[in-house]
């Protein structure tokens, strides 16, 4: 049942079911293969989140450790002067805060401020008395930049409301509004007055509750609403936009596969941070000499804050207060800046003192900086994002570093966290390009483009294969059905003259054509059964050609007696021609096989010229170079289509169809002269003469004969 089922397989039929066989391989090998392209772009999307969020710890705890320096700070360095070591040592110094240029581990940092509870500015870089600034070691150059410096804060603040405006920050003394808070009249704090040594701790109270404050002064209060209000200029400039508005994809976000966030580590370690500390000050007493310069009370008599670091002088009044210090706060300004930013109540008052800091310069010197040092800055962007807008846009693709419109946004959400208090209104949102291959990546791409290729290749070897199989089916039924016919034939006419003769029907002067034919028919038998024979012996690789060296002339002969009576009795004219010089050389041969081979193409010869206007054969022999002898067989008919050049030597070919075909012959003489010659090692082909074809037989000469 099924050898009935391959015997209708045709082309066709067998494209159809080796297309489904591979779609039956592929399809789950396709399947196979995105899934574990898929898992392994997924672990290292999940690489790279935990790479992300290693980066935002590192970023946060430079962060905390930043603040936590500045948590440290005491009340007093705010000042330009600060009282120094013991108070019995009658001693007075520049504040750490008063170094100029700024020195500081933050980034982008403008300078320090102190507003009081009058909304009054206070810088720690432009001393109380600056007639006296040389005395502090200040050139006038420098008293003009830290003035500068002071009058740029100074118009950052009051732009944002958060001091009045003091226009007049020019030095003078009674227009400048830079009073020390601590040493001017008009905001003389309310003290309890102690000796010049420290009170003992049970005076001071343990631990002070924070007072209700005095009600604050405009500016202050804009403090308190900095952590509600949105930047509304900043937002305006603002080209980068909100975070949601940009659309990021989440993919591979998968909420039990995300490390924990920055915001979640840093809570636990805030908790603690975020109750107010206090501290004991030691503050000298601030008196208003006379309009113009303020001083400091030293016991009877009044020495002015140049005088008071000189040796040789009357001990200081100190007074000694207790202050509640609140956790630092971080905002962004209306201009831009950033704020960092702590609430101090002292005596009922509250203070405020901070940081100013430029945005893009701390934003690249704290983040940036730390993710260009990263694998992640090729493959990824990241935004800094406070209260909901984008910052700035981060990538090390970028020649510029900076991103600068929503178009070059677009990505897959990496990760995204919150930093620590105080800056937890920050956020760092990472979102990827391109993941990165990878080795495991490299490995299925080219093991996918291997498939492939073995797909391809099998099925293109496989449908050959198949399809020669079904093409020499058909062959060998067309050979089956050319044998019979070219056996039935001859023994038909054989047996029909045979009987005709044994009757005594045939007169006695066509006996000798009768006989002459059935001699004809018998060799033509002769010949397809010799062919047939030899087929069978060469398929099975059972026969071996028993070489010789003949010699050339000997050979023609040979051919001459073989083939001329053939070629004679089919109406054809032999033209035989060779060289004396082609006598002479002798070739390794098989005699009986090249014999073979000539009549096979002379017969095949006779059988496409039949029709021929020019009903010549022509057989010849010459040197080719000089050590090859090439035998030729030239017909006059209409010659080979060049389609069919490379086929004919072929097992079985017949250039026309079997239904159709005109001429008789089985498709193995010629496919048997080819397999012989190249078991012979020598080369057999055939080109179009126009008219007619030529066949050409080559054989290597082994030596020449001596006789001439």
């Amino acid at each position: 049942m099924k050898r009935n089922h391959l015997k209708g397989l045709d082309k066709a039929k067998l494209r159809g079911w080796l297309l489904l066989f591979f779609l039956c391989l592929a399809i789950p090998t396709t399947v196979l293969i995105q899934q574990s392209y898929s898992r392994l772009k997924w672990e290292t999307f999940h690489q790279h989140q935990v790479m992300a969020d290693e980066l935002t710890n590192r970023i946060n705890n430079q962060f905390i450790r930043q603040i936590n320096t500045e948590e440290q700070r005491p009340f007093t360095d705010y000042a330009f002067l600060n009282v120094a070591g013991a108070p019995s040592a009658n001693f007075l110094q520049r504040s750490p805060l008063s170094r100029f240029p700024v020195q500081s581990e933050i980034p982008g940092l403008i300078g320090y401020f102190q507003v009081d509870a009058a909304g009054k500015l206070l810088t720690p870089f432009v001393p109380n008395d600056i007639e006296k600034a040389g005395s502090y070691g200040i050139t006038e150059k420098e008293l003009v930049a830290r003035i500068e410096l002071q009058d740029r804060i100074n118009q950052i603040l009051s732009e944002n409301r958060l001091v009045k405006n003091q226009a007049a920050m020019t030095g003078k003394k009674d227009q400048d509004g830079h009073g020390n808070a601590l040493n001017r009249p008009d905001r003389r704090l309310a003290e309890s007055e102690q000796d010049v040594t420290l009170p003992d701790r049970s005076v001071i109270s343990g631990k002070l509750e924070k007072p209700v404050a005095s009600p604050a002064s405009e500016g202050q209060a804009v403090f308190d609403e900095l952590k509600k209000a949105v930047p509304e200029k900043g937002l305006q400039e603002n080209k980068l936009g909100r975070l949601k508005d940009i659309g990021l994809r989440q993919t591979f976000q998968v909420e039990a596969s995300k490390p924990k966030s920055a915001e979640v580590k840093g809570r636990a370690v805030d908790k603690a941070q975020k109750k107010a500390r206090t501290e004991q000050n030691l503050l000298p007493e601030a008196i208003e000499k006379d309009k113009r310069s303020i001083g400091y009370e030293v016991g009877e008599s009044r020495l002015s804050a140049a005088s008071a670091i000189q040796p040789n002088v009357k001990p200081i009044r100190i007074r000694t207060f207790e202050s509640a210090i609140d956790p630092f706060e971080f905002s962004q300004l209306d201009s831009g800046q950033f704020v960092l930013f702590r609430k101090v109540w002292l005596n009922d008052q509250r203070y405020i003192q901070g940081l100013l800091i430029e945005k893009e310069a701390f934003l690249q010197g704290t983040i940036n900086s730390a993710f260009q040092e990263t694998a992640l800055s090729p493959m990824s962007d990241l935004l800094v994002v406070f209260q909901g807008n984008v910052l700035s846009a981060f990538s090390g693709r970028s020649p510029r570093g900076v991103l600068s419109s929503t178009s070059e946004l677009k990505g897959e959400l990496l990760f995204q966290a919150q930093l620590s208090d105080p800056l937890n209104e920050l956020q760092l949102v990472f979102s990827v390009t391109q993941l990165p291959v990878g080795v495991g990546g490299w490995v299925i791409i080219w093991l996918t483009i291997v498939l492939v290729i073995v797909f391809l290749a099998g099925f293109y070897f496989m449908y050959r294969l198949g399809v020669g199989q079904i093409n020499l089916i058909n062959q060998q039924q067309d050979f089956v059905s050319a044998v019979s016919h070219e056996l039935k034939t001859p023994l038909t006419s054989i047996r029909m003259y045979g009987e005709m003769l044994q009757a005594g029907w045939v007169d006695e002067s066509k006996l000798k054509s009768y006989y002459d034919f059935i001699l004809d028919e018998s060799e033509r038998l002769t010949r397809l059964i010799n062919n047939v024979l030899q087929l069978a012996k060469m398929t099975r690789n059972s026969i071996q050609p028993e070489l010789k060296s003949v010699t050339v002339a000997e050979l023609m002969d040979g051919i001459r007696s073989k083939v001329s009576t053939q070629i004679e009795r089919a109406g054809f004219e032999l033209k035989l021609s060779f060289d004396q010089k082609a006598e002479q050389a002798i070739i390794k041969v098989n005699p009986d096989w090249l014999i073979q081979i000539i009549i096979n193409l002379v017969d095949n010869a006779i059988k496409f010229s039949v029709k021929a206007d020019k009903k010549v054969l022509e057989l010849s022999c010459h040197l080719l170079g000089s050590r090859h002898i090439q035998f030729k067989v030239r017909d006059y008919g209409p010659g080979i289509a060049k389609g069919q050049i490379k086929k004919i030597f072929k097992l079985f070919y017949r250039s026309e169809n079997e239904l159709t075909r005109e001429t008789v012959g089985t498709g193995i003489g010629l496919a048997l002269a080819h397999q012989m010659t190249m078991n012979m090692k020598g080369k057999i082909d055939v080109i179009n003469a126009n008219p007619g074809a030529e066949f050409r037989i080559v054989f290597p000469v082994d030596k020449f004969s001596d006789k001439g």
